[in-house]
């Protein structure tokens, strides 16, 4: 390894991110290191700058938890560092400086695109240091660098979400596979259609099964059972097993099941869901065929890769986690024209919240009401003249992105 490319990896690693952008990727040091408190939503953050190169500006981000926000105060606390500094990069760290979330927005017209990667100390840095090394500038190039190229290197490091990208191409290439082996669905609209919903089951299914709650806790379930089918007969894994698995297991309540369901697949839990419902192309083609191989392939690309059903800090730099498969949602699965829509999580955190905040108000408002109406000496409850949130901002267009 190249005697640059080795003290970066350990400036990264012990998180000294002044000497990783200053002594060896060529930035500055910024105009003042002085530490600036930013109150967001009765919770103090710290901003320093570390680093600065031609109006650009690195900054590190604490809180006084000691915890890393999550993705909606990221982008608050961005709106306001952008204020000052129209092109930055955040680096919000932990307490102990054990883990860090490197965060950068990408910008399209009003629109706001958040790139983060995640790095914990002790764990391979290959991934992140490959994106940093994309910000190194040369002597030479000083005096002609400009804002806006600095600004690019900035997007050709950090704006590819490499194992997003990564897993959406071979998902895709797998979908196209599988696409064409699938029998008994005579239009192509209406096969490919088929693809996506059969495909969003197993990924559902595959999260399930590593965080062990499927039959025991089996993490390798799906193959399990593939292999189990094999060895009953050749190409029996949709028809028998899986059909039976959604239809059955999933779908249905213990106590409704019939006999040899639960020999067949096992401890299912039931899912008070739509997902595996049976689907109007499943009840239109009845004789649909799915040879075994086409399964294995995709089981394949699914092991390959850490499966994670939260967006805590402290991921792998293989990790698929809800975010991912929301952005395979967004670029393949979802098809308008069938009325399938993916939500951000932040518009349904955000509608969530509103709806519950609500209802919370409306019963207590009912209740002091209630109260207030017995007593005589009181002519109204605290809380009657506070603003619904169906008032807020983001309902008249005051919020988004």
């Amino acid at each position: 390894m190249p005697p640059t490319l080795k003290e970066s990896r350990e400036f990264l690693q012990d998180f000294e991110f002044n000497k990783l952008f200053v002594q060896k990727l060529g930035w500055d040091n910024p105009s003042s290191h002085k530490t600036v408190p930013v109150e967001i939503e009765g919770e103090t953050y710290s901003r320093k700058a570390i680093a600065q190169l031609n109006g650009v500006v690195v900054y590190e981000i604490t809180s006084a938890s000691g915890n890393i926000p999550n993705s909606a105060e990221r982008l608050t606390i961005y709106r306001e560092i952008v204020q000052i500094s129209a092109e930055n990069l955040l680096i919000f760290i932990d307490e102990n400086r054990t883990k860090c979330l490197w965060y950068w927005v990408k910008r399209e017209g009003t629109k706001l695109y958040p790139r983060d990667h995640v790095y914990v100390k002790r764990e391979p840095c290959d991934l992140l240091l490959s994106k940093v090394t994309a910000l190194k500038v040369d002597l030479e190039e000083l005096e002609t660098l400009s804002v806006i190229d600095v600004a690019q290197r900035l997007q050709a490091g950090l704006d590819v979400e490499r194992v997003t990208k990564k897993f959406f191409e071979e998902f895709k290439q797998q979908h196209v596979e599988f696409l064409s082996v699938i029998r008994g669905i005579d239009k192509e609209t209406d096969r490919r259609w088929y693809t996506s919903v059969l495909l969003n089951r197993l990924m559902f299914v595959y999260f399930l099964q590593r965080k062990g709650f499927i039959d025991s806790g089996k993490i390798l379930y799906l193959q399990d059972k593939l292999a189990e089918s094999k060895q009953r007969g050749t190409d029996l894994f949709y028809s028998q097993f899986l059909k039976t698995l959604f239809f059955d297991g999933f779908a249905k309540p213990l106590d409704s099941r019939e006999e040899g369901v639960t020999e067949l697949i096992g401890d299912v839990k039931y899912l008070n869901g739509g997902l595996f419902l049976e689907h109007p192309i499943e009840q239109n083609y009845p004789n649909i065929a799915i040879p075994d191989a086409a399964f294995e392939k995709i089981f394949n690309l699914f092991a390959a890769y850490s499966w994670n059903l939260d967006d805590t800090v402290g991921g792998k730099e293989n990790e698929i986690n809800p975010a991912v498969l929301g952005y395979i949602f967004e670029k393949y699965i979802n098809q308008k024209a069938f009325g399938a829509y993916y939500t951000r999580p932040e518009i349904t955190e955000y509608l969530c919240d509103r709806t519950i905040n609500k209802l919370i108000l409306d019963r207590v408002n009912q209740s002091l009401n209630s109260s207030n109406s017995s007593s005589p000496s009181s002519s109204s409850s605290p809380l009657t003249n506070v603003e619904s949130p169906s008032s807020s901002p983001l309902t008249k267009g005051g919020r988004g992105g």
